[in-house]
């Protein structure tokens, strides 16, 4: 779970109790690492030979599973893109152990003290992974993009690539990176804004201690070498999205947007904030004003997160244009095939349709099935991602109980009011008669434990 971190591990105890209480794998059956050590031993065969070209890869410091590699070169006023994905599908084959296990995970989960893989770490973090110790075969999506930011997918092809550095994000220079890669990443953003996109980019939720001893919540803003890299991908994604739906085929990323209750509720978030959203400004627009290193701000973003029922996947279906809202675009997801089952596939169509090949049934098929394992899969990620953020505030607030804070009503409902506190980006529901949302209240702590992951307010004005 990526949008918390805890460096110095003060929650170990409460995430070992999340572990075991939504059953997160701790390793790998025997038989599906030996299978995956044996595929890792398989020889790249069926790949062109591109390791002359100078591709870098670019992810956080610690990070040994690479999806993605890339080179830029110009073309006239154009931009090509080389996006090299990591090709897990040479060493999973349909059906064997490995696959069968992945299909039962769909996703990598992330916890603040440790991930539960997609796939053996002999694989995703060895052998697949696009490390610099040495060549590695993989998938290049070579993406034309126009100084408009038009993106246009002009090649698919298997190929063996050979990284030049592991840059990481909080240390890389423009001058480690290849030339046009700010240039790139700018002509996505303008594009972006045209279309009304309305990507959020929340920042990193930080636990740590403060001097009395209390837990504290701290926001990291996303760097912007982290923002550029994005754009990598979601460059490569469009012009994907569009070349299959072009195709009759493919599994597509779709988003609704908020409806008016979420809307309503954003709006009363951000009065809790202080933030000035004037009333008929749509929210993609308002959004484009927040500045993610002000921490009024940035728990604002994670608001915006939360505020939608969230994405899901749909399969081509003729006569329907898959959607998804915050992209303002049709959408696919490609680029990480160690961390989601759905790239594997997406990907394998993607090198058909290239080649000018049929789609393989077997991938047509994944397509229809898919949908519903990566929302299963999805669920339980947001079930750990949400027992995580409980914990952390639990343990935040324990120690303060007693105390007196400010907060706004944001929705009412069975349960209680939904209150947001207005100094700490926290989120909880409390018994509150006679109160529309929207109504600044005061609310005293009764009970704030970090063992049961539970918090309780008392309105007392």
């Amino acid at each position: 779970m990526k949008a918390l971190r805890d460096p110095d591990h003060l929650l170990a105890e409460g995430l070992a109790s999340i572990r075991g209480q939504y059953q997160v794998p701790a390793s790998f059956p025997p038989q599906v690492q030996a299978a995956a050590e044996q595929a890792a031993r398989r020889t790249p065969d069926a790949h062109a030979d591109r390791t002359g070209m100078a591709f870098v890869t670019l992810d956080p410091a610690t990070s040994t599973d690479l999806d993605q590699a890339f080179a830029i070169e110009a073309a006239g006023s154009d931009l090509l893109l080389h996006y090299a994905i990591a090709d897990v599908a040479w060493f999973v084959a349909d059906g064997d152990p490995v696959d069968v296990e992945a299909w039962q995970r769909g996703t990598t989960l992330y916890l603040p003290d440790g991930k539960a893989g997609l796939y053996p770490p002999v694989l995703a973090e060895n052998a697949a992974s696009l490390l610099p110790d040495g060549p590695r075969p993989a998938v290049i999506f070579t993406t034309r993009v126009a100084p408009d930011g038009a993106v246009k997918l002009e090649g698919v092809e298997r190929a063996v690539i050979r990284s030049r550095a592991k840059l990481a994000y909080d240390s890389v220079r423009d001058s480690d990176v290849p030339a046009g890669f700010a240039d790139l990443a700018g002509r996505i953003e303008a594009a972006e804004d045209r279309r009304g996109a309305a990507r959020v980019d929340p920042p990193e939720q930080e636990v740590s201690r403060d001097a009395a001893g209390h837990y504290t919540l701290s926001l990291r803003p996303m760097l912007v070498s982290e923002t550029r890299n994005a754009a990598l991908s979601l460059a490569s994604n469009l012009a994907v999205a569009d070349a299959l739906h072009a195709a009759g085929t493919g599994l597509f990323r779709v988003m609704a947007p908020p409806d008016e209750r979420a809307i309503a509720r954003l709006r009363r978030t951000a009065a809790a904030f202080g933030l000035a959203w004037p009333d008929a400004m749509p929210l993609d627009q308002f959004e484009k004003r927040l500045n993610p290193a002000d921490l009024t701000h940035a728990a604002f973003m994670l608001a915006v997160r939360r505020a939608g029922d969230g994405a899901g996947y749909q399969a081509f279906t003729p006569g329907v244009l898959p959607w998804h809202a915050a992209m303002a675009a049709t959408y696919c997801h490609s680029t990480a095939p160690l961390r989601r089952l759905a790239d594997r596939y997406v990907v394998r169509a993607a090198l058909a349709v290239a080649g000018g090949q049929p789609v393989p049934a077997v991938v047509t098929e994944a397509f229809q099935r898919l949908p519903a394992t990566m929302a299963r899969a999805e669920a339980a990620s947001g079930q750990v991602e949400r027992a995580v953020i409980d914990l952390a505030e639990a343990a935040m607030l324990a120690g303060h109980e007693g105390e007196v804070f400010d907060a706004v009503v944001t929705d009412i409902g069975e349960s209680g009011a939904r209150i947001q506190l207005c100094d700490h980006a926290v989120v909880a529901r409390t018994q509150a008669h006679g109160v529309e949302p929207g109504a600044r209240i005061a609310v005293r702590l009764d009970s704030a434990d970090p063992v049961r992951r539970q918090i309780a307010f008392q309105r007392v004005g």
